[in-house]
C-alpha cells in the first residue's frame, strides 16, 4: 500500500523562515516538509493587514492543496497580521481538522522563563512592531507583570538579503537599533529576535548587546514548541507523513532563490518555481 504524502508546510514571505525550518529539521528530521517562500512579493513588513492576509491565505491554500494538514507561518509579519483571521474565519470553512500555527505565541511563552527584571525587548520589522502582536500576546500570558519595549529595525532584512551582514553598515545599524532599544528601557534583560532573518546577524548583535542580556532566537523555540504540539495532538501527528523528504518552493526565479536560500538553511538546496493566486481546496 502506497503511503500518503502529507508533509508539514512551512511558509515565509521570503527567506527568513528557512532559519526556523533549519531548527525544525534538527529537532524533527523524520517528517516530510514543504517550504514555500513568496519571494516575488516580499517584503510583507510594510504591507497592510489586508494584503498580508490575502497573500498568506493564498500560500496556506497552496500548501493545503499539496497535502499539508499542518502549516507553520514561519514569518512574524504573517503571524501578526494573518494568523488569527485564518484560524478563526478560514479553517472552519476549508477544513476544521487542519491547523495553521505561528511563531509569535511560542516565542512569547518562553520569555517569562528567562527574564529576571520583567523587562522584555523586541527587535522586529516595522510591520511586526506596528501590529503590537508581541505586547498583546505577552499581556495575555503575564498580564501587567512584564514590561515590553519594541524597536523597529527596517534596515536589518535588506542587509541580510543582500549578503551584507559583514559590512560595516551592518554594525552601524545593529548598534544604532540596540542603543535605541535600551535608551527606551535600560532595565531590559531579555531580547527576542522578532524576525526570522535576524539570526544571521546574531554575531553582530552580540557585539552590541549588554553581556547580562539573554538573546532569544525563534528557530529553536518554534522547533521545541512544534515537537511538544505534535506530542499533545496525536490526531495531527498521524496526518503528517514521515519519510524525511524536503521540497522547496518559491514564487521567484529558482536561480535567484537557491543561492540565498542555501545561506539561510545552511546547506545547498534545489527549488521549484510556483505561482500563487486564488486557489480552491479539492
Amino acid at each position: 500500500m502506497q503511503k500518503i504524502y502529507q508533509p508539514i508546510g512551512v511558509f515565509d514571505s521570503g527567506y527568513g523562515g528557512l532559519t526556523v525550518l533549519k531548527s525544525i529539521l534538527e529537532k524533527l528530521p523524520q517528517y516530510d516538509y514543504i517550504y514555500l517562500g513568496d519571494n516575488a512579493r516580499t517584503p510583507y513588513g510594510s504591507r497592510s493587514f489586508d494584503v498580508v492576509y490575502d497573500y498568506t491565505r493564498q500560500a496556506v491554500m497552496k500548501l493545503f492543496s499539496m497535502g499539508c494538514h499542518l502549516v507553520i507561518l514561519a514569518c512574524n509579519t504573517a503571524s501578526a497580521k494573518a494568523l488569527r483571521t485564518i484560524q478563526q474565519n478560514d479553517l472552519p470553512v476549508f477544513d476544521p481538522s487542519r491547523r495553521v500555527l505561528g511563531v509569535i505565541r511560542p516565542s512569547v511563552e518562553k520569555m517569562p522563563l528567562y527574564s529576571r527584571t520583567g523587562h522584555i525587548g523586541v527587535l522586529g520589522t516595522s510591520g511586526t512592531v506596528l501590529s503590537r502582536s508581541y505586547p498583546l500576546e505577552i499581556a495575555k500570558i503575564s498580564g501587567d507583570h512584564l514590561v515590553v519595549t519594541q524597536e523597529a529595525c527596517p534596515m536589518w532584512v535588506p542587509l541580510v538579503e543582500n549578503e551584507e551582514i559583514n559590512n560595516p553598515a551592518a554594525d552601524y545599524f545593529v548598534q544604532k537599533n540596540i542603543r535605541n532599544l535600551f535608551r527606551q528601557d535600560p532595565e531590559i534583560d531579555t531580547v527576542i529576535l522578532g524576525c526570522t532573518h535576524y539570526p544571521l546577524l546574531i554575531p553582530t548583535i552580540l557585539k552590541y548587546l549588554p553581556d547580562h542580556v539573554t538573546l532569544l532566537d525563534q528557530g529553536p523555540i518554534v522547533a521545541e514548541s512544534l515537537d511538544d504540539y505534535l506530542i499533545r495532538h496525536p490526531e495531527i501527528d498521524q496526518k503528517c507523513s514521515k519519510t524525511g523528504s524536503r521540497r522547496f518552493l518559491t514564487t521567484e526565479s529558482v536561480q535567484n532563490f537557491e543561492p540565498r536560500a542555501g545561506m539561510f538553511l545552511g546547506q545547498p538546496l534545489t527549488a521549484e518555481k510556483i505561482q500563487l493566486g486564488c486557489l480552491k481546496l479539492k
